[in-house]
């Protein structure tokens, strides 16, 4: 059964007219999502140190906001998470997602470190997987000035962002160092999918199908780079030697079975995965603490997994 409070969001979208993501162009849909998130969204819980950065990564100026959990002192080193939004690639920034990575960090006592990527249709594939994997990097180059734990820094994001988070895990699979653990957040693994959770839930729950091809045709120059690893992570050749994963969804969500079958193909590979749902929520759930009881319950489930694997 559907959520009940999902439910009365599902409504309250109808009686309130709200357009479409994919009848929108790209930045009135920024716009949209921005305001949105006010309604949704808890207040944004106090840190013991917020901060933002702007390195450069291969060239490019990307913003990389820090937040440090309440009683952690400056100095204090830390394990840490690089955090990548969602938004389908095209929507989504780091104010949307700060009071997610707010909870995160107090919850898990990691430092988080939430990535501002380029987005499309201004920048296309590979742009994001680029600023993704260059902000992982730089936050482990760093880590000294950071105050982290190199060996204890994960990837996580939700949406798209999970999308990028298992993207540089595969990408950075031979590196010296590597992700410690994924956070795969009802994470987009195959471009265009045709599994039975995108055709069943792909009307009437909040993210269409329709919305995600929006998303993918701006995202991707061509439909040939659906084929890519970096843009569909189910289609790497091997994935074996990754880093241990939470992988989230949602029962009423397009993209649950992609995640489902991450996660069996990490399992498959020999490696380490959990995989959690939550059958009766819909896609984005786990920023909607105001209103969903159950958003709560995610973060946490989360937050215990990054305190499992980034222990010292």
């Amino acid at each position: 059964m559907l959520d009940p409070q999902a439910k009365a969001l599902l409504q309250l979208m109808v009686d309130r007219g709200v357009p479409p993501v994919n009848t929108l162009p790209p930045k009135e849909a920024r716009d949209f999502y921005v305001l949105r998130k006010s309604l949704t969204q808890p207040d944004p819980p106090a840190m013991s140190h917020v901060h933002d950065h702007l390195p450069a990564l291969g060239g490019v100026q990307v913003p990389v906001r820090e937040y440090r959990p309440l009683g952690a002192t400056t100095n204090q080193v830390l394990p840490a998470l690089v955090y990548y939004h969602g938004g389908g690639w095209v929507i989504g920034n780091i104010e949307t997602h700060d009071v997610l990575c707010r909870q995160l960090s107090n919850a898990s006592g990691c430092a988080v470190f939430s990535v501002d990527y380029r987005l499309a249709p201004e920048h296309v594939f590979p742009a994001a997987y680029d600023d993704a994997l260059a902000a992982f990097n730089w936050v482990v180059a760093q880590a000294t000035t950071l105050h982290i734990d190199p060996r204890r820094v994960a990837v996580g994001g939700d949406s798209a962002g999970g999308n990028l988070a298992a993207a540089v895990c595969l990408g950075s699979k031979d590196a010296d160092l590597k992700p410690a653990f994924q956070l795969l957040i009802y994470p987009a693994t195959l471009m265009y999918p045709d599994t039975p959770s995108y055709h069943a839930n792909g009307e009437g729950y909040g993210l269409t199908a329709a919305a995600m091809h929006w998303f993918m045709d701006h995202y991707l120059p061509t439909r040939e780079h659906a084929n890519d690893w970096r843009a569909s992570p189910l289609k790497a050749p091997s994935h074996a030697g990754l880093a241990p994963a939470l992988v989230l969804t949602a029962g009423y969500d397009p993209l649950k079975d992609e995640g489902y079958l991450y996660a069996d193909a990490l399992s498959a590979a020999g490696g380490v995965a959990e995989y959690v749902c939550f059958e009766r929520q819909i896609h984005g759930f786990i920023t909607m603490g105001r209103i969903m009881r159950e958003a709560l319950s995610g973060v946490e489930v989360c937050a215990q997994a990054l305190r499992r694997y980034l222990a010292s």
